[in-house]
């Protein structure tokens, strides 16, 4: 079993989307190992609080179910949990080596780095309002992490 953790600074936007988005395209992939699915805020001040409604919305437009959330902080727990923690910015990544105490064993990464984008963010739509440019930012990184899985498993 592989286990995903997205992080965003509120876990409302970003990473809530990319959950999304990666559990409804690994359901239409075959070929793969059972993978778990999760995000994360790096943050406190949304805790508990579903995924922002436009955000929501440019989901449901491009055909994402929207399966229950509620945004939870990223603890040090996690970094035991998970193999691989996926953040959608610098300050994330920054945040996430602050809260695991570094990266040991290699496991944080930017989602755009899976799509050949290593170093690019994800926009955050809080603050550029472009919650479908943010998604299709998403959609990039998932592809090519749901590829990067694919030849993982095919070369086991």
């Amino acid at each position: 079993m592989i286990r995903i953790l997205f992080i965003c600074h509120g876990n409302i936007c970003r990473s809530a989307a990319a959950e999304m988005v990666l559990w409804q395209k690994l359901a239409e992939t075959p070929g793969l190992p059972e993978i778990v699915v999760s995000s994360a805020a790096a943050t406190r001040e949304e805790i508990g609080n579903d995924i922002y409604p436009p955000m929501k919305k440019a989901l449901v437009a491009a055909g994402y179910t929207c399966h229950p959330h509620a945004a939870r902080q990223t603890t040090r727990a996690d970094y035991g949990k998970y193999d691989y923690i996926i953040g959608m910015d610098d300050e994330n990544m920054w945040d996430m080596k602050y809260l695991y105490g570094g990266d040991p064993d290699g496991k944080l990464s930017m989602l755009l780095s899976w799509a050949g984008k290593p170093g690019q963010e994800i926009d955050d739509p809080w603050y550029t309002r472009d919650f479908s440019g943010a998604l299709r930012q998403i959609e990039e990184g998932c592809d090519g992490l749901i590829r990067a899985l694919k030849m993982k498993n095919r070369s086991r």
